[in-house]
């Protein structure tokens, strides 16, 4: 397997800490508000590392955080006068509901900032007690990055120039410039805090994650060079956010965090980064409510996870159409049981994804299996063992790549609301009841009423089957 380090910015071969195992930690979301486009293509691009992982025999442990306590949830509280935990737990009952409709397992791991707050002053105290971490007069408490001789090693961002240091906090009593706050102490009676031994108040961003890390994973995955084998988010969180983890880790436990670090492109609508203050975040439950999750999973993913996606609804039903040939294809061979994969396929469709996860090969490997099977079939369509072999295929894409296992009929319906399958489904059971009754001017007459509506049927030895024309 090989992936690409961000630190190293080239491909390495994956050697993870423990042979056999993998140890996965991915930034998740901040939750005041719904996830958008860019959550979802994170979500998705480490779903497939860890299924391809999975299929190549590592034992995998997935961690997603979420941060649920921050200055944009407080916000939140104060605007609906809701309580903390009614806000976030909102927003990750629906973050998981709409990943489910996607297919992104859940991970193994799934810590809240405010359910390790004990790790979180336990580290941050360990930083104080080195002099690595400071206290201001106000109570808040600040990372030293001087004492860090290896700050800026992760990014290599780092510098003095005033775009960088604009997105870390500024206060007369930092010692420098880049010191960046573990923890911000309450600013009035009002403010949501928690008591720590230095001070009440919460914690900082960065911190969250650190101490997440070394919570649940150091002890059983990590050695005494890393905590964990690799570290996953946006590429927007490889600084300062991903700089100041490594930091402040490294300080506290002596070695680094993670041995690989994993970054995902941005998501662009229509050639424009998506983004609050470009008014075009494209929340996730729009394009949901417009497109079924499976239709969505495979466009997201049809572009290699370290490019930026340009979201257009052009090229969402280009995609949707080259899934749709996979479907036809599982329509020619099911129902039925599968037999082995072909192995030819499985290697081909393995090399691609062991490549950082070369989703274009692996498509094209698909789109070729797929050709290929309706070729053969063309010319033997009672081909029994070509059959049993595509759909051990197809189970397999399913398994490895989180689509191709739906009905296909049902596949072929999606987009018909509940109302207009009842009515489909009655004239198809009065057709079936005329057909009994030799009533066949009557049968074709329904016919004519479904095809009136953009539906073809097809009579099998199981009955009437149905989907859009």
């Amino acid at each position: 397997m090989q992936i690409y380090d961000s630190v190293q910015k080239t491909k390495v071969p994956f050697e993870p800490i423990k042979k056999g195992e993998a140890s996965i930690y991915v930034c998740g979301p901040t939750v005041y508000d719904d996830a958008h486009l860019g959550h979802a293509r994170s979500a998705l691009a480490f779903d497939l590392l860890t299924r391809t992982l999975k299929t190549l025999r590592y034992k995998v442990t997935m961690g997603k955080n979420f941060t649920d306590i921050d200055d944009k949830i407080i916000k939140k509280v104060e605007e609906t006068g809701k309580s903390l935990e009614e806000i976030t737990t909102l927003y990750i009952d629906r973050y998981l509901e709409e990943m489910d409709t996607l297919g992104v397992a859940r991970a193994d791991i799934e810590p809240k900032a405010t359910e390790s707050l004990e790790a979180i002053e336990q580290m941050i105290q360990k930083l104080i007690d080195k002099d690595i971490a400071y206290v201001i007069s106000n109570g808040d408490v600040y990372f030293d990055t001087s004492k860090d001789a290896n700050y800026g090693n992760i990014s290599h961002q780092v510098g003095d120039d005033e775009e960088n240091q604009s997105r870390i906090e500024h206060t007369s009593e930092k010692r420098n410039p880049k010191d960046f706050a573990l923890w911000k102490a309450c600013k009035g009676e009002e403010d949501i805090c928690f008591d720590t031994t230095f001070s009440k108040g919460r914690p900082g961003w960065h911190i969250e994650c650190s101490a997440m890390i070394e919570k649940h994973f150091a002890h059983d995955h990590g050695t005494d060079e890393y905590s964990i084998d690799i570290h996953g988010g946006g590429a927007d969180l490889l600084f300062p956010h991903h700089e100041n983890e490594a930091a402040q880790s490294r300080c506290a436990t002596g070695h680094e965090l993670a041995k690989y670090w994993m970054h995902n492109g941005f998501v662009q609508i229509d050639g424009e980064k998506m983004s609050k203050s470009l008014g075009n975040s494209f929340f996730l439950k729009d394009a949901l409510s417009a497109y079924d999750g499976e239709i969505l999973r495979y466009y997201l993913n049809s572009v290699h996870y370290r490019n930026n996606f340009n979201f257009n609804e052009e090229d969402l039903l280009i995609a949707k159409k080259r899934l749709d040939k996979l479907y036809r294809l599982k329509k020619r061979v099911v129902p039925g049981k599968g037999s082995a994969v072909n192995k030819e396929f499985k290697k081909a469709l393995l090399d691609a994804m062991s490549d950082d996860l070369n989703i274009s090969i692996a498509l094209a490997v698909i789109d070729e299996m797929v050709a290929k099977a309706n070729e053969q079939l063309d010319n033997n369509p009672k081909d029994k063992a070509l059959k049993k072999e595509t759909i051990a295929n197809i189970e397999f894409i399913e398994a490895l790549l989180g689509f191709g296992g739906k009905e296909p009929y049902a596949y072929f319906q999606i987009g018909i609301d509940k109302a207009l399958k009842t009515k489909i489904e009655a004239l198809i059971e009065q057709r079936s009841e005329a057909k009994k009754a030799k009533d066949f001017e009557r049968s074709d007459t329904i016919r004519d009423e479904l095809t009136a509506l953009g539906i073809a049927i097809m009579d099998t030895p199981d009955g009437t089957v149905w989907e859009k024309a």
